[in-house]
């Protein structure tokens, strides 16, 4: 069995984005530039998930404005919002797919 050379991770990626960015590639063969963009961005969404995860974490869901009412840490939006790219760009790259899958097919 030949090993499977690994194409580098792009560099502004952190831990998160560089792990997913190399299991991916181990798992399956993207070749085309635009599908190793689309895999760019969806791990860079991993990072900023992370890193608004640990914020929040670190600060808690809720904040004190201003004016001092309590609000959502916006914190709480980046990570929905990437959530939300990242579960569209893995869709774009059909790796939600499985056989089994009971979703119906995507419509264009």
């Amino acid at each position: 069995m030949q090993k499977v050379k690994i194409k580098k991770s792009p560099g502004h990626l952190k831990e998160s984005g560089r792990k997913f960015w190399r299991q991916v590639l181990r798992d399956y063969a993207l070749k085309d530039a635009h599908h190793l963009e689309l895999l760019a961005g969806a791990c860079a969404c991993l990072d900023r998930i992370t890193e608004a995860r640990e914020t929040i974490d670190l600060e808690g869901a809720f904040i004190n404005d201003r004016f001092g009412q309590r609000k959502q840490h916006p914190g709480i939006k980046v990570e929905l919002d990437n959530k939300t790219l990242f579960a569209r760009l893995i869709r774009e790259l059909c790796l939600d797919i499985t056989p089994d899958d009971p979703r119906p097919p995507r419509q264009y």
